[in-house]
């Protein structure tokens, strides 16, 4: 009776504790309903050490329940030295960077080593419901409940991986016993504690495994855009689950890398700058401090960013400006955590600036303050109103997987435009997996550089076709996506097809426009007239069924796989009919049977009756005047464009290595706050001209930091005169060419300062000589003063000759 009555108090005032102040108890670290600790995997590096200041400072500023745990692997050499022991709660885990047993380089296996020691030696473990994992280069913005997530025993939460292709090939296949329940997840893994004790011993196993798997390696088969073996780790996970039968709830809005575009309505709550980002002309990429002992440095920061001011006015579509609000959050909370830090480590205090201000302001911690999810459905079943409604035409709340691809070949004309579309994408916040499919010769391939540029599945070439000899590269988009379909796993329902030569602006889904089984959706290419004539009657059986549309185009993959072989067999059928080339007949300015391809779709898809819903609201060509209201989805450069004096016509950049060559870009096109329409729809059409023009350059830029070009790039001397050399044989010195331009700008300013340090030397040997003139007739006696005043006067005339003729030279 007494135990009851004390259990009872207990009881009675936990629950006083909990219902007072303001329900502050209801956040507490580590209270009921249920206890998370929160864990993620560093080594003894700096460049671990100023991403751990950062996690920690944003796991306190989101307010994340429970405790968090460094799992700190080193070596014991490596830990003598080492300075960073207090920068957060740690557990030390013995480092295998270096296998024990296989001898094999690989850190990222600390990952699963290291939870898998905690497991079995933290008395924390035995003390934990759930379990949240993370990588040291994340920001936290908000509380990651795991039962709030949907989490429960058997089910993880996870954020979406779409780049694990090995989940969907024989990668799989050879990995797990379960390749069908393989998850491509990674990055925020939220889950019970005792799904963990099954899963870690076989994620460690797997990455083992799978890391020792080197004639699987390859890009097309794994997604690792380095080919070696990186991402084994991601991919032991994967099987590892698969393994234990977990299968994981995946969440594609909870984290979001910085320079993306979040989805319209949805808050991430976890930030990851694994990729290079900017915001205008200011850019960080983590790859560039890999080496930084910022930790250490009192006092300083990473470069400061532009203001929120600022970007409200270089951005007004409000989606877009929250992604650069989102950028601006990860890079300042990172050197609020460094300026804490240091102040902690008893620096002394910075001096005043504007940034400092602006990072102790009500305004920074506004855009700071802890984000949540919403209460949707968590209470009384009613939906939240503040949420985005759904679209009439949404199949379901569960949408269709969507695989996005677009063919090129292995030429540095495609290099350039896949890197476009592939920053573009990011940023576009279109669902699903992106792959190109590259046609290439063996030799091409042999001696290719850009295999790294975009998730890649190879293809023959058929540029050279193999029965007619006929030179028609055009042809290689049908081969490649019948080729893909035949070689490829593909788990999504719709397939969007794009050109090489796009720029995506915002997400194109089925669901939106309407795409449905047998009712593809493309954009209207009108100058396809062949469609209404002889040329149809004579390639289709279904010449009423011919639509002009092109470009773009949203297809079920059951009508893909029907239709791909009709393709590419009309487009080598109108090919072959030369006697119809004619402008009058196709409508080819050219007459060189160059659209063939564009033919070979819209007469495939008629003979099977396929008819498009044609939309105009998803494609603009930079260059034409946008229709009011509509926020286009697509530019597609295929035609020379200008604004005022400048211009661009991508056909001008056929032979051009912007890829491999440091900084190289395109001219910038004018800024926008320059233009002076007063006719509106003008205004706008230079608006997205400029808008397609800097985002190439921006994709440029950042793909240049990928690949760690320096400062002052990599041509050499011979190369730079070359290069002027040929652009002045041209007529005029390349405005790209700033290796041209800066060597021409120092050594007019080297003479310039050449010749100023010379008059300044002979005006101080004239103040010099006149200095002792009257120091010697001060001193001198009164019998030699004539003499002397005689002398003195000639050398100030001396003097001021000189000087004047110093003058007239320079």
């Amino acid at each position: 009776m007494g135990k009851v009555s004390i259990f009872g108090a207990a009881a009675l005032l936990s629950l006083l504790l909990l219902t007072s102040g303001n329900g502050a108890a209801a956040v507490a670290i580590g209270e009921a309903p249920y206890r998370i600790h929160t864990l993620f995997s560093v080594e003894c590096q700096n460049y671990f050490d100023w991403q751990t200041v950062g996690l920690l400072h944003s796991f306190k500023k989101a307010r994340q329940p429970g405790p968090l745990t460094r799992l700190l692997s080193c070596t014991n050499d490596e830990l003598k030295g080492y300075k960073g022991m207090d920068l957060a709660p740690t557990m030390l885990v013995p480092s295998m960077s270096r296998h024990p047993k296989t001898g094999d380089w690989y850190p990222a296996i600390n990952k699963p080593a290291g939870i898998v020691h905690w497991l079995k030696h933290s008395k924390d473990a035995d003390n934990v419901d759930w379990v949240v994992i993370l990588d040291a280069d994340m920001i936290i913005r908000g509380p990651i409940i795991p039962w709030e997530l949907g989490a429960e025993i058997g089910s993880p939460v996870a954020a979406f991986y779409g780049y694990l292709v090995g989940c969907d090939n024989i990668l799989a296949k050879l990995h797990t016993h379960h390749p069908e329940l393989c998850d491509k997840v990674g990055g925020l893994l939220a889950m019970h504690i005792d799904d963990l004790r099954k899963l870690a011993p076989m994620w460690l196993s797997k990455t083992e495994e799978v890391r020792e798997d080197r004639a699987h390696w390859t890009t097309n088969i794994t997604g690792d855009i380095y080919g070696k073996g990186w991402i084994s780790e991601m991919y032991g996970y994967s099987f590892g689950a698969a393994e234990v039968g977990l299968r994981h709830k995946i969440n594609d809005d909870l984290m979001i890398y910085p320079g993306y575009i979040p989805r319209p309505g949805k808050e991430p709550i976890l930030l990851h700058y694994g990729l290079p980002f900017s915001v205008g002309n200011w850019s960080f990429s983590k790859l560039d401090h890999h080496e930084d002992g910022i930790v250490y440095d009192c006092g300083r920061l990473f470069p400061e960013p532009p203001y929120p001011r600022q970007v409200k006015q270089m951005e007004t579509d409000p989606n877009k400006q929250r992604g650069l609000f989102i950028s601006l959050q990860c890079i300042n909370t990172l050197n609020e955590g460094i300026l804490i830090h240091h102040a902690a480590s008893g620096c002394p205090k910075p001096r005043w600036s504007k940034y400092m201000s602006f990072l102790k302001s009500k305004t920074f911690a506004e855009l700071t303050s802890p984000k949540y999810l919403s209460q949707q459905s968590t209470e009384n079943g009613e939906e939240d109103e503040t949420q985005e409604k759904e679209m009439p035409n949404e199949p379901g709340v569960d949408h269709p997987k969507i695989h996005t691809v677009f063919s090129t070949e292995c030429t540095p004309y495609f290099d350039w435009q896949t890197v476009g579309l592939m920053h573009s994408f990011g940023l576009s916040g279109q669902p699903g997996n992106i792959t190109r499919l590259l046609s290439c010769t063996d030799e091409d391939l042999r001696n290719y550089k850009g295999h790294d540029l975009a998730p890649t599945h190879n293809v023959p070439s058929m540029s050279l076709h193999p029965l007619t000899g006929d030179w028609y590269p055009a042809i290689n988009k049908p081969a490649a996506v019948l080729h893909w379909l035949n070689h490829a796993t593909i788990d999504a329902e719709f397939i969007v097809i794009l050109d090489a030569d796009m720029i995506l602006r915002g997400p194109i889904t089925p669901w939106e426009f309407g795409a449905a089984r047998g009712r593809p959706v493309s954009t209207p290419y009108d100058y396809l007239i062949g469609c209404d004539n002889e040329l149809a009657k004579l390639h289709t059986r279904h010449p009423g069924a011919c639509d002009k549309v092109g470009g773009v185009i949203i297809m079920h993959i059951d009508d893909l796989r029907v239709f791909a072989m009709h393709w590419l067999h009309k487009t080598e059928e109108v090919r072959a009919d030369r006697a119809h080339y004619a402008k009058n007949i196709t409508g080819d300015i050219y007459e060189s049977g160059w659209i063939s391809e564009m033919y070979g779709y819209s007469f495939g898809a008629a003979e099977l009756n396929l008819r498009h819903l044609i939309n105009r609201e998803i494609l603009i060509y930079p260059g034409y005047v946008p229709q009011p209201g509509i926020k286009y989805r697509v530019f597609h450069y295929g035609l020379e464009f200008n604004v005022e004096n400048w211009s661009f016509d991508k056909a001008n950049w056929r032979e051009v290595d912007l890829i491999n060559t440091c900084w190289a870009k395109f001219p910038d096109p004018p800024d926008a706050s320059s233009l002076h329409h007063t006719d509106k729809n003008l205004l706008n059409r230079d608006l997205l001209s400029i808008e397609c023009a800097k985002t190439l350059n921006e994709a440029l830029h950042l793909h240049h930091i990928r690949r760690k070009c320096s400062e002052s790039g990599t041509l050499k001397e011979q190369d730079k005169s070359k290069e002027a050399t040929v652009s002045r044989r041209i007529g005029r010195l390349e405005r790209t060419s700033s290796i041209n331009k800066i060597p021409d700008e120092t050594s007019l300013n080297n003479g310039a300062s050449s010749t100023w340090k010379l008059w300044l030397i002979a005006l101080w040997i004239f103040f010099g000589l006149g200095f002792l003139t009257v120091a010697s007739v001060i001193f001198s006696g009164r019998k030699m003063k004539p003499t002397k005043d005689k002398k003195y006067r000639s050398k100030r005339k001396s003097s001021y000759g000189d000087d004047r003729y110093i003058r007239g030279s320079d």
